[in-house]
């Protein structure tokens, strides 16, 4: 089970491994698309932690809230969002035209947290949206689909304030995203929507620029220094400990719930942190590879004393490839990834 990738050097985040949890409950009343969140259907559904920086700690909170909640039933999975705004724009208008040009919301998902076949979706406060599928992070070569759609998506969002309008009393804006089961169970396990007391690998962001008003319309602000806008900011739901959104494997946890309600608490189980441990031989390895041109099999190189315990590392005879691998739980099956990131069990 390997892979041709281009093995250039992984840069690895600068974070102790605790992505954040969600509870998404049973929806319990028919919903209705408008892209408001004030209403009954998403009472029973808890807010979650405001957005921090992409880079969680390194970097300062941000200064304007967001947040989401999340509902799930037989036929879709339902999320909200509420962003803090007192400048509110969009440009973009074309379907899977790059709307992170825009200030945006954007859902990651990988239904089976193995990194690999994973979507992406974004959407501005024109309405207009981008969904793709990633065969892999751009760090493992791709390819991305962007031809790819997530059939039978609702969207809807919903201004307190006016768009494109620096004269208004803009406060907030919200989005209301509907998506099938029958879209997403592609790349999930099994091919199945989940079941009541299991998890999906899921993150959120929010682009922010930095605007400026001229001739009455919103442009980005220039940076004096170079004459382009400045870079745009990065808001999260779990943070990374990099600017990149493409480490699935520090997405947040969002558990699904039956009709009991959600669980008192939750723990990130066993087995993910084990696959925490091998994807680090898996940064160190890419790394290693970049410097020397082969993967090495000096495992006292690729963990530390916390991480080793049970870890082997095996390399083809070039050293163009690797396997690495860890006991699970259950005591009887073993954890692995290989040199494209890929994780699995078996």
């Amino acid at each position: 089970m390997t892979a041709i990738i281009n093995k250039s050097a992984v840069p690895e985040p600068n974070i102790t491994f605790s992505p954040k949890h969600y509870f998404c409950r049973k929806a319990g009343q028919p919903h209705t698309l408008d892209g408001r969140l004030d209403k009954p259907f998403w009472d029973q559904a808890e807010w979650s932690g405001d957005f921090v920086d992409i880079e969680g700690d390194l970097k300062p909170r941000p200064s304007k809230r967001t947040r989401f909640k999340m509902l799930w039933d037989d036929a879709n999975l339902y999320f909200g969002a509420e962003l803090e705004e007192d400048e509110i724009w969009a440009t973009v208008t074309d379907r899977d035209a790059v709307i992170f040009y825009d200030n945006d919301f954007e859902i990651f998902i990988d239904p089976d947290g193995d990194t690999h076949n994973y979507y992406e979706f974004e959407m501005n406060a024109l309405n207009t949206i981008w969904d793709l599928l990633l065969m892999k992070p751009y760090r493992d070569g791709g390819p991305v689909v962007n031809g790819w759609d997530i059939r039978g998506i609702r969207t809807a969002v919903h201004i307190v304030g006016a768009l494109n309008d620096p004269s208004a009393n803009n406060r907030f804006w919200s989005v209301e995203v509907v998506m099938p089961w029958a879209a997403l169970k592609e790349c999930a396990h099994e091919g199945r929507p989940p079941r009541a007391g299991e998890f999906w690998r899921i993150n959120f962001s929010r682009v922010q620029w930095q605007v400026e008003v001229k001739d009455g319309v919103y442009v980005k602000k220039p940076n004096p220094a170079t004459g382009k806008p400045y870079p745009e900011d990065n808001w999260v739901w779990s943070p990374m400990g990099i600017v990149n959104m493409h480490y699935p494997e520090l997405w947040g946890y969002v558990l699904f719930t039956g009709d009991d309600g959600a669980p008192a608490h939750f723990e990130i189980p066993e087995d993910e942190k084990t696959k925490w441990s091998l994807r680090k031989v898996y940064y160190r390895q890419r790394n290693f590879y970049a410097g020397n041109g082969y993967f090495s099999r000096d495992i006292d190189h690729m963990t530390s004393s916390d991480d080793a315990a049970g870890i082997t590392i095996e390399t083809d005879a070039t050293g163009k490839t690797f396997l690495a691998s860890a006991p699970a739980s259950d005591g009887q099956s073993r954890i692995y990834i290989r040199e494209d990131g890929k994780v699995w069990r078996e």
